[in-house]
């Protein structure tokens, strides 16, 4: 009777698997037959409450009682003093941590309008906490010029640098007010680069043909399979100058203190290095910038998220399904095993 329990067990985990399989194949069919654009939102954290929470916490952890007692009868009278003031002034904190491609940025065009639409440029501030080594020249255009809305909303504009902002990631911080950088984080790269591998020889030694037909002398410059000229390598080249070239011509604008051709080297530093150069205005880290501004501040963070249809919600309960039936059903196999 143990065994047919046993059986019977490892027989229902079985057929569950391949019907949840089942389940997931046709959600993905579904979603390729039928594709819809996905609505996303914008959601609010309070890191001020968060801040207070973490403080009070560790306060009631570490206070005597007379001392807790007297601490509370503060926190009161600040409290009144507080009602009777103007609200304070906010500062709205986005996270960019940059791939190569730069997709972030569509959530960054979302969470910087929607800050545009309720922030005082006379009182509240941006703080943006970047991450990124850089990536595609037009990708990070086009997040550079999402910073650039604020700059000419003129609502300040502050940039932390806690790790890398390199290439593309300096070409976003430079449009800041003030680029803050902890010690250790690496700065700079202002530089372009491109590089594609070859295989010419090798399909020539194996004697295969590759053709290509362009219309237009530099529609195709170097190529990955085709016998590339020195006159395609020259034309490359000058493209990716001219890229450089209108690099260096961002920066300069928005640095115009920077000595641009030491710094347009394609070399990167870090902070402290790099302060000394002129591109970055300040060395301490975001939350020390944070600890500061809560002082006087109302902080959020401002997060576009993508709201997940039906469809997904059921792969990711049945993927997580799957994957605990699977670990399950495995460990019952090895148990099973001599």
């Amino acid at each position: 009777m143990e065994f047919l329990y046993e059986y019977g067990l490892f027989f229902a985990k079985t057929l569950t698997f391949v019907i949840a399989i089942a389940v997931i194949v046709a959600i993905i069919m579904g979603a390729a037959v039928k594709p819809k654009a996905k609505k996303g939102e914008i959601t609010i954290d309070d890191l001020s409450e968060q801040l207070d929470d973490l403080k009070q916490s560790f306060i009631e952890n570490t206070l005597s009682k007379k001392e807790l007692k007297a601490h509370h009868k503060q926190q009161k009278l600040e409290a009144k003093k507080q009602q009777s003031d103007e609200p304070k002034a906010r500062l709205y904190v986005i996270d960019f941590n940059g791939s190569v491609d730069a997709h972030e940025v569509e959530s960054l065009r979302e969470e910087i309008t929607a800050i545009l639409t309720i922030a005082n440029k006379e009182k509240d501030r941006v703080l943006i906490r970047l991450e990124s080594g850089g990536g595609v020249v037009h990708g990070y255009g086009l997040a550079a010029s999402q910073l650039q809305r604020l700059r000419n909303a003129e609502i300040h504009l502050t940039v932390a640098i806690d790790k890398v902002a390199a290439s593309g990631g300096y070409m976003m911080a430079c449009v800041a007010n003030e680029i803050v950088a902890a010690p250790f984080a690496i700065v700079g790269s202002i530089g372009v680069i491109a590089q594609i591998p070859n295989f010419n020889k090798i399909l020539k030694k194996n004697d295969v043909d590759f053709e290509q037909i362009t219309a237009g002398e530099y529609k195709r410059t170097l190529t990955i399979f085709g016998e590339n000229t020195d006159k395609g390598r020259e034309k490359f080249k000058e493209e990716i100058e001219q890229t450089h070239g209108l690099f260096k011509t961002f920066v300069s604008k928005q640095r115009p203190s920077l000595d641009i051709d030491t710094v347009a080297t394609g070399e990167h530093w870090f902070a402290t290095q790099a302060f000394d150069k002129g591109l970055v205005d300040k060395i301490d880290t975001s939350d020390d910038i944070l600890l500061s501004q809560a002082k006087e501040r109302q902080i959020f963070k401002v997060k576009y998220r993508i709201k997940k249809n039906l469809s997904d919600k059921l792969a990711i309960g049945l993927s997580s399904g799957v994957s605990k039936a699977g670990v399950s059903l495995m460990s019952r196999l090895k148990g099973l095993n001599p």
